[in-house]
């Protein structure tokens, strides 16, 4: 395995000169320190990595960003950027202390371009703010991540797919320009209103899905689209998982491609039951498939649906679920939005794996955890977007003793990231690396990929200040 490092990561510790010069530029309101600071701030999500900054900062606009950036530069202190901290592999946890620049409070919408069909945001705006906004406008934005309180910066650091990506693609594929901060507390922009851009490298694409370990983002373009005008999804119920993810090959064969393509397990529905406190239209089945199709027509799209739904009856569902109002719709995807804190609710910790394989693999792949659940006496929970290859398996601590997780916890995660990459799969399809991920991710890559990663890392950041010991770095 590749481990490398940037530079000698003895950091500045911060002292009352680093604090007093904070509250010179925000004022003692937006600078925490020592036992003031929430003990959300030193953990995202999963809460499997800890650690606290040494100070919270909270910055209202670019120029803040910037002069704490160049301070931090000058001073050799480590900064991390940190939005609504719904990730899952460390990504905003600041390792190395120093400072945290808390970015929610940049939550401005600056504008909507209706002629360029664009949004301009701050970072810090939330996923369901810009869905509600941009549909008064009857425009859509198409990056659908379950967690609907992620803020957009966090979202285009981890290039989030969601949902919707099978038809519509990840986040990339939105992000027309940025403005950015280097370590250097420089601020460029990148991109623009474009829609085509042929200028060189691409750094608005590297910084999308760097987790913030190359620049801070204090200004997004995003690319809208006009609002689809109906929706309908399918609830399909299956015999066993097998049968259900077998057939989304078929679907994808036929030409016919919904928006959404999900799949899930009974147990998964029913931890979501108790969790949310209301019943799902259906559970008695072993697994099913979720199928969301979109367009401006019933017409349009009862011809498409009408084809998937001959297709799975073929391959032994059960029946075929429309859920066409807004109440069935609601009771569906409430529940599957909730999958992530139900199964969490569900145990006394858990880990996650990210993989994405191609599609005609993920029934093979599930498969293989379901035997690696008997074979290591541990529970292991999945659902995921089937329609990408994107799955989300859970292993589950339950009443296991410390040792004895963490050793079943290392052996499944290594037979599991293996079986993916025998596959042809990747580390991660849409959580990112971050501190959890790095051994995997150099194990696959080897080393002159992830020493071409540490030079990009070093070109934008020779100091290593900037979200240090994540993604590339041993």
């Amino acid at each position: 395995m590749f481990q490398g490092c940037l530079c000698n990561k003895i950091y500045k510790k911060i002292d009352d000169n680093d604090i007093k010069f904070l509250k010179s530029l925000l004022g003692d309101e937006r600078v925490i320190t020592g036992n003031d600071i929430s003990e959300d701030y030193c953990h995202d999500e999963l809460n499997t990595i800890r650690a606290y900054p040494e100070v919270l900062v909270e910055v209202l606009n670019t120029e803040e960003v910037s002069k704490i950036m160049k301070y931090a530069y000058d001073n050799n202190i480590p900064v991390v950027a940190r939005g609504s901290g719904t990730g899952l592999v460390g990504s905003s946890v600041p390792i190395y202390g120093g400072i945290m620049i808390n970015m929610t409070k940049m939550n401005k919408i600056i504008e909507i371009d209706d002629e360029n069909l664009t949004l301009t945001v701050e970072p810090g705006v939330l996923l369901m703010e810009i869905a509600k906004f941009v549909e008064d406008y009857e425009l859509f934005y198409p990056p659908d991540p379950g967690e609907i309180s992620a803020t957009i910066g966090g979202n285009i650091n981890t290039n989030a797919g969601g949902m919707r990506a099978v038809k519509y693609g990840v986040t990339r594929d939105y992000i027309m320009g940025l403005e950015l901060v280097l370590p250097t507390g420089t601020v460029i922009n990148v991109g623009g209103k474009v829609v085509k851009d042929s200028s060189g490298y691409s750094i608005l694409d590297l910084i999308c899905g760097s987790e913030g370990t190359l620049a801070i983002i204090t200004k997004a373009i995003l690319r809208l689209l006009p609002l689809p005008k109906k929706t309908i999804s399918l609830l399909v119920p299956f015999p066993n998982l097998d049968s259900a993810t077998s057939t989304v090959p078929k679907i994808i064969k036929a030409k016919k491609i919904p928006t959404a393509i999900e799949f899930m397990q009974r147990e998964v529905i029913i931890a979501a039951e108790q969790f949310l406190g209301k019943k799902f239209p259906d559970n008695s089945a072993d697994a099913y498939l979720l199928l969301t199709f979109d367009g401006n027509t019933k017409e349009e799209i009862e011809k498409d649906y009408e084809t998937v739904a001959n297709i799975c009856i073929s391959e032994g569902a059960y029946d075929v679920y429309i859920t066409d109002t807004d109440e069935r719709k609601e009771a569906v995807w409430s529940a599957r939005k909730a999958f992530l804190e139900a199964v969490k609710a569900s145990t006394t910790e858990m880990d996650e794996c990210d993989v994405v394989v191609p599609r005609n693999k993920v029934a093979e792949f599930i498969k293989y955890t379901d035997s690696l659940q008997k074979d290591y006496k541990i529970r292991i929970r999945s659902f995921g977007h089937a329609g990408d290859g994107n799955l989300h398996v859970y292993i589950l601590k339950d009443d296991l003793d410390e040792n004895a997780w963490k050793e079943k916890l290392a052996a499944v995660f290594d037979k599991m990231y293996s079986k993916a990459q025998e596959l042809g799969g990747l580390v991660s399809g849409e959580h990112g690396i971050g501190y959890a991920k790095k051994e995997f991710i150099s194990s696959q890559y080897g080393r002159e990929y992830m020493e071409l990663m540490l030079r990009i890392k070093m070109a934008f950041d020779p100091k290593n200040i900037l979200n240090p010991g994540k993604i590339c770095e041993g």
